[in-house]
């Protein structure tokens, strides 16, 4: 019998490889299991129904949390991943969320008052289907086209230079969203409000059903950019972000694998603003400025940055916590979460998941020595 050939035993072996998979993926999917029970399992609890009342209201907090969490994980890839500082990172955010807005608010309106645009299988209706794929199309095309033009800037200029670029950038196309000149496109200070989406994901109409579409959403882009930071790809932006010199030193060029973490993060971060708009059912100025970057910025440094999980833990704190620190201390919260934030940044150095990582080993260590000592006596 050659090597080549299967036996029986080695037949085996694939089962073998998926059980270890499958148990490095169960917190993962324990997770999961519990956001997708939520809505039925709080309404059961609190006697209502998940369609309205308490549970339609924190399906509401974690769907704005499923989308900061992307968000910041798009920012992750960069600052964590490729060590690349940019204050311009709302740029994408805000471009993805204006570009589907002013889609459906000038362009899809006058597609369907025409009666022109239709397209039907048998008895089945896929216009609405189509017009939110060309919109999702045509938010990629913009920020591609954003994420190129940041791209070029960073072969140009490098650290905290090109930082203040991408803060100049960003803040270009801020003011440029707030002229009074194109008032009729972007609603200038007022932003875009109203935006008439699909009624079948229309958040205050269907709010179950788009906690669903934002849950499958959080998980396909999580999916996604693991799989990108564990290729080879990914490890190239990690040891740029430890050693520029030495990776152009045995032949890769930096300047592509910055261009393609921007492009990535910013095709991530545009995504999750189109998101963000069908949520607020527009868009504002607010989603283009600096703070939305720091607020990333923040998130994760306080999970823990280039870990992906550490911005989703972080997007749930703030998101989350801050709820409660609204309801127990009024306006006043930010300062009680900022005194938090430095609390945790003195004492957790590299973040919640960063710092368990890199001092698990030395507590598990301890807890057993502590251990040890108690069954001595």
């Amino acid at each position: 019998m050659t090597a080549n050939k299967l036996t029986p035993d080695s037949a085996k072996k694939p089962r073998g490889t998926f059980l270890p998979r499958l148990k490095g993926d169960a917190g993962f999917l324990v997770v999961l299991l519990v956001f997708v029970a939520f809505p039925f399992v709080f309404a059961w609890v609190t006697g209502g129904s998940p369609f309205e009342g308490p549970s339609k209201f924190w399906q509401g907090q974690l769907i704005a949390f499923f989308i900061l969490a992307v968000y910041a994980m798009s920012y992750d890839l960069l600052i964590g991943y490729s060590g690349i500082l940019s204050f311009g990172h709302a740029a994408f955010f805000g471009s993805g969320a204006y570009a589907i807005a002013i889609y459906y608010k000038h362009i899809v309106p006058t597609w369907l008052e025409s009666g022109n645009f239709n397209i039907q299988i048998g008895s089945l209706d896929l216009t609405q289907t189509v017009i939110f794929l060309i919109g999702l199309l045509l938010v990629l095309v913009v920020v591609i086209l954003l994420g190129l033009l940041f791209s070029m800037v960073s072969s140009r200029v490098k650290g905290v230079y090109f930082a203040m670029i991408t803060l100049a950038m960003a803040n270009a196309l801020y003011l440029l969203v707030k002229a009074t000149d194109f008032v009729k496109w972007t609603g200038a200070d007022e932003g875009l409000h109203g935006v008439p989406f699909p009624d079948w994901m229309n958040p205050n109409t269907h709010r179950l059903s788009f906690y669903f579409i934002t849950l499958a959403f959080l998980v396909v882009m999580y999916l996604v950019m693991r799989r990108v930071v564990n290729s080879p790809t990914g490890r190239v932006m990690v040891a740029i972000r430890e050693n520029e010199s030495r990776v152009s030193m045995v032949g890769y060029n930096p300047v592509v694998y910055r261009s393609v973490a921007f492009l990535i993060s910013g095709v991530v971060a545009g995504l999750a603003g189109a998101m963000n708009a069908v949520w607020n059912l527009g868009a504002t100025p607010s989603m283009t400025s600096v703070a939305t970057t720091i607020n990333a910025l923040i998130i994760t440094i306080l999970g823990g940055m280039g870990t992906l999980i550490g911005p989703i833990l972080g997007a749930g704190i703030l998101q989350l916590v801050g709820q409660f620190f609204y309801d127990w201390f009024g306006p006043r919260w930010p300062l009680i979460f900022g005194i938090l934030y430095i609390l945790l940044v003195i004492f957790l150095p590299y973040g919640i998941v960063g710092t368990w990582r890199s001092k698990k080993e030395g507590w598990k260590k301890g807890w057993q020595r502590l251990f040890s000592l108690f069954r001595a006596k």
